[in-house]
């Protein structure tokens, strides 16, 4: 979509040490990033890249990296969904003045999509060292992920045509083989582009699949031939449209068929794609649950519901970790993640490290917490064999021995509002417990008005409680979910809160874990998909359906 490039005249003062990267991001997902693509976008200094890739490729550079960006100068064109950017090779050639490193990123592979090649002779041109990272084609990526391969066993032509600038010529060699299709064109073009193919000698029955934001979690295919394919579109309400002029791919040949799909569409068929899934969490805590949720297909979306503060006197929480040093501690208790970072905040204004620890017993309520702590450095001693919480925890750990403990004291920083059962444990089994408020918890700020409009009208299709305090929070700071949304809760006493507040619990986690949270979510998901297919409807998420509907209550 750039026009070519200039004259190497017209960049007479050019650094010999400039360079160029041209990067291919992929179709969209950004886990089909190469390693190289991210080291290359790593120590870069400029980023031009197109609009939209840019935030697949951002978050993988410097904060000080530069991003010119590239603006559409031509309406009309924009208006036909091939938007005229400002010169990119301009930008490029600009960027690389003083010896900068310069990544170009472009959507797909800089090679096959787009315009690159134009680009790369203005840096030849102008004696610019540039490299090529190449990227998962559009036409190559996303037929892999809409369940359709483009070659089997047998072997067959694959043909690849842009049908905005396919010729005449095309149409006809396309129309009269049986290769395999791979058409790059847009959402209301691709009946245009099926005549074509129809009028060159295709038969109409012949298969036919289009995917619209392939790789994404809005991906959408439908399945149909050249023949019908008009008025799938139209039956699904998909077109007439004004986002006609979205880019599809389209495949057509055999491999495409309907009976293949269904064994082959992996992506869309996950537990819960497409699902906007609400997790109202803190933003450090929320992130590996994230990564686990995008796993099943699901766009999470994190809302602080409760932010960490410094205690109100910090002279407490100053004397345990002086008291750590100086072995008033046999043992030292970790029940959250925001204890962990608390003490490590602590240790570090004063100088120390994991170090100081040396000779001191410590104990995690659970998995992640203990992660912290590796993190930190530190291996725990105790973490419970069964459930993950502070009764689990009192169930593994031993009895003050006079005997074998030269110490009976046990420092346990925590939160404000954390609950007694810990303490009055640790004094039952004869130990003395300094509790120390490590941090407190407050409710976060409201998130923005159109979260919480889509909050309380349904648009998330589920949200995770993870306490009962995120389910106050929520409530108090964006709302009550709309009841078509599915709530999933971490254990009885948050889905207690949760039904106190009007909200009817659909999933409950067999273990007081995020990660069990999470896959229970994607369990439940599952089973609403097959029993929608089961009954031959169409599998719909929990925010596409009527409002009011019934929902019934499932614990796994």
């Amino acid at each position: 979509m750039s026009p070519t490039g200039p004259a190497a005249s017209d960049f007479p003062a050019l650094s010999a040490q400039g360079h160029v990267t041209f990067l291919g991001a992929g179709p969209g997902d950004p886990g089909l990033l190469t390693l190289r693509a991210v080291e290359a976008l790593a120590s870069a200094d400029v980023l031009v890249a197109e609009p939209d890739v840019l935030g697949v490729v951002r978050c993988h550079a410097r904060a000080s990296v530069s991003t010119p960006e590239l603006t559409v100068v031509d309406a009309q064109s924009a208006a036909a969904g091939v938007p005229v950017l400002r010169d990119a090779a301009n930008l490029v050639m600009e960027a690389v003045r003083g010896g900068r490193r310069v990544v170009r990123a472009v959507s797909g592979d800089p090679g096959l999509d787009g315009n690159a090649g134009a680009e790369m002779l203005a840096c030849a041109a102008a004696g610019i060292p540039f490299e090529v990272v190449p990227g998962v084609a559009n036409v190559v990526g996303v037929p892999a992920y809409a369940g359709v391969p483009l070659r089997d066993a047998q072997g067959a032509d694959v043909r690849f045509v842009d049908a905005r600038t396919a010729s005449d010529r095309c149409w006809t060699e396309v129309g009269a083989s049986d290769a395999t299709a791979v058409i790059s064109t847009t959402l209301d073009s691709v009946a245009a582009a099926a005549g074509e193919l129809v009028s060159a000698g295709r038969k109409p029955d012949t298969p036919l699949t289009v995917t619209v934001a392939g790789t994404t979690t809005r991906q959408r295919t439908w399945t149909a031939t050249l023949g019908t394919i008009a008025q799938i579109l139209k039956q699904a309400k998909v077109l007439p449209s004004p986002e006609g002029h979205r880019p599809v791919i389209a495949v057509v040949g055999e491999r495409s068929s309907a009976a293949q799909r269904d064994q082959l569409a992996w992506f869309e068929s996950k537990p819960l794609f497409g699902w906007k899934v609400l997790v109202p969490r803190t933003k450090e805590q929320s992130a590996s649950l994230s990564d686990q949720l995008r796993s099943y297909g699901a766009v999470p979306h994190e809302v602080p519901t409760i932010a960490v503060e410094p205690p109100r006197t910090p002279q407490q929480m100053e004397r345990a970790v002086k008291g750590l040093v100086t072995g008033r501690y046999e043992w030292i208790a970790f029940t959250s993640v925001n204890a962990v970072k608390a003490v490590r905040e602590k240790f570090e204004e004063y100088g120390l490290d994991a170090r100081a620890f040396a000779g001191i017993k410590v104990a995690a309520v659970g998995e992640q917490t203990a992660a912290a702590l590796v993190d930190f450095g530190v291996k725990p001693d105790l973490v419970p064999s069964g459930e993950q919480s502070a009764a689990g925890l009192l169930e593994d750990w031993p009895p003050y021995d006079p005997v074998f403990d030269p110490i009976d004291r046990v420092f346990l920083p925590r939160a404000d509002i954390a609950t007694e059962t810990l303490v009055a444990g640790l004094i039952e089994l004869g130990w003395e417990v300094d509790d120390v408020t490590a941090y407190r918890t407050v409710r976060a700020s409201p998130p923005p008005a159109d979260t919480r409009e889509a909050i309380k009208g349904g648009g998330f299709d589920a949200v995770l409680f993870t306490s009962s305090s995120t389910v106050r929070n929520l409530v108090g700071i964006a709302g009550k979910p709309h009841n078509v949304t599915v709530i999933a809760c971490i254990g009885p006493a948050t889905a207690k809160t949760a039904e106190e507040h009007g909200l009817r619990v659909d999933v409950l986690s067999p273990e007081p874990s995020v990660h069990k949270l999470a896959e229970a979510l994607a369990e439940f998901g599952a089973r609403r998909r097959e029993a929608a297919k089961e009954a031959g409807d169409p599998v719909t998420r929990p925010s596409e359906r009527r409002p009011g509907a019934r929902r019934r209550r499932t614990t796994t």
